[in-house]
């Protein structure tokens, strides 16, 4: 497959992208006429507020087909994807128009002018004036692009990162006694002096006794997912699929079988609440 025929980037027929393309094109092609001042038109009115309010008039004018030409450029590509080649073809449509709307304007103004000679200047005139935003838009659209596919990258990995990261237990005394990944941790319990780390193994849910504190767990798990959801329980939200309300009390149900209900303290429902509706 060629260059010219691929598709071109989605971004280039987005709605707000388009309007952005048009309206500083628009822009542009003010601030150029009234500094370059082509044809020598500055010579058909009087004063330079006149020249200003002319030129504004006829380039919003002119630029009415390039919004057209886009409006039908957005629909079009919804129905079938524009090629480079196409889309190259489709701008000097738009170039041979708007020069061939200048043309009609000059000549109007200055009938000695010559049609032709008029009209290949305009063509010339507004290629300058128009490949240039046009280009600058490319580049900043593009740009945007990145930054946007850049930043899913990034929040992805995040959240690969948090899913997936080696989560290390150490005793009491700092020493080092498991390393489990997050997400195979189920819950936590505490045990007198010690605490009971469920996890997932190959052959199904195991436990692990480690001489430490929930306190000191609790600190150090603050920003896994895996919260202090009673006196005695930590648990990793993300298996947690029910919050079941009865009498006895509110009870966390695991999408795990064969696990059992975790309390929930009224004093950590509303921290439990707020890490799943954030995390949802």
């Amino acid at each position: 497959m060629t260059f010219f025929s691929k598709e071109i980037p989605a971004y280039l027929c987005e709605k707000y992208n388009l309007i952005k393309l048009v309206s500083f094109t628009a822009v542009f092609a003010v601030t150029f006429i009234n500094i370059y001042q082509p044809f020598g038109s500055r010579s058909w009115v009087s004063t330079p507020l006149y020249y200003f309010l002319y030129t504004s008039l006829i380039v919003l004018a002119g630029f009415v087909v390039i919004a057209i030409s886009r409006i039908v450029m957005y629909y079009w590509n919804k129905r079938q994807h524009i090629t480079y080649f196409q889309y190259g073809v489709w701008i000097l449509f738009e170039l041979m128009f708007m020069a061939l709307f200048f043309t009609l304007f000059v000549t109007s103004l200055n009938p000695q002018a010559e049609a032709i000679t008029t009209f290949k200047e305009s063509f010339v005139n507004t290629l300058l004036i128009i490949l240039f935003p046009y280009l600058l838009c490319f580049l900043y659209f593009s740009w945007v692009e990145k930054e946007r596919l850049l930043e899913e990258h990034k929040e992805l990995q995040a959240t690969d990162t948090s899913t997936s990261r080696m989560i290390d237990f150490c005793d009491e005394r700092n020493v080092l006694r498991l390393s489990v990944m997050k997400s195979n941790i189920l819950y936590i319990e505490a045990a007198d002096n010690y605490v009971s780390i469920y996890y997932f193994k190959k052959n199904g849910v195991s436990r692990f006794m480690l001489r430490n504190s929930l306190k000191a767990l609790e600190k150090y798990l603050s920003d896994t997912g895996i919260v202090r959801c009673h006196r005695s329980y930590m648990v990793n939200l993300e298996y947690v699929n029910v919050i079941r309300r009865q009498r006895g009390g509110i009870f966390l149900e695991l999408n795990i079988p064969n696990v059992p209900d975790i309390p929930l303290s009224p004093k950590y429902s509303d921290h439990v609440d707020t890490w799943l509706r954030t995390t949802a």
